[in-house]
C-alpha cells in the first residue's frame, strides 16, 4: 500500500471518523468522476454506512461529493470482490505477475453494474488495486455458459 495521503484526504478521513465513528484505511478523492472513495476497515462497513444510508448522505452533504466505501480485505480476491458490489464476482482470472487481473461475472446484468456509468466502478477498481494490492485490473468479462 501507497503511504502518501494527502492533508486533504487526511481532513476526509477525520471527518468520517467524526460523523459516523468508522475508520477509514484510506481516502482517494476523485476528480474525474466527482467523487470521494472511502476504503473502510473490515468490520466497520455497516457503521460507515448508518441506517438506510443516512452517514453515507450526511457526509455527501458535509463534502458536496459523491461518497462511495469499500471494505477492505487482506486476501486480494477478496478486496476485488468487494469494490465490485453489488455486482456478483464469481471468479478473478490471475495470470503472471505482469499480466493484468480478469474479473469474471455471471450475468449480463452484473457486467453492467461492475463496468459502471462511463467505466467508473472499473476505474475505481483499478485504482485501489493499484494502490493496495499492487495489481493491474485488466477486463471485466463475462462467464461462458457451456451447454
Amino acid at each position: 500500500m501507497e503511504g502518501n495521503i494527502s492533508f486533504k484526504e487526511r481532513r476526509y478521513i477525520e471527518e468520517l471518523r467524526i460523523l459516523t465513528r468508522a475508520t477509514a484505511l484510506d481516502c482517494v478523492i476523485d476528480d474525474r468522476f466527482d467523487r470521494v472513495i472511502y476504503v473502510i476497515r473490515q468490520g466497520d462497513m455497516g457503521l460507515a454506512i448508518g441506517k438506510k444510508g443516512d452517514n453515507i448522505k450526511r457526509l455527501q452533504n458535509v463534502l458536496g461529493r459523491r461518497i462511495e466505501m469499500v471494505e477492505y480485505a487482506e486476501d486480494p480476491e477478496m478486496f476485488i470482490t468487494n469494490i465490485f458490489k453489488p455486482a456478483e464476482v464469481i471468479n478473478i482470472e490471475r495470470g503472471t505477475d505482469t499480466t493484468p487481473v480478469n474479473v469474471i461475472v455471471n450475468k449480463k446484468s452484473d457486467l453492467g453494474i461492475a463496468i459502471g456509468k462511463a467505466g467508473c466502478n472499473i476505474e475505481k477498481a483499478r485504482i485501489l488495486c493499484r494502490r493496495f494490492c499492487g495489481l493491474e485490473i485488466g477486463e471485466v468479462l463475462l462467464a461462458q455458459v457451456e451447454a
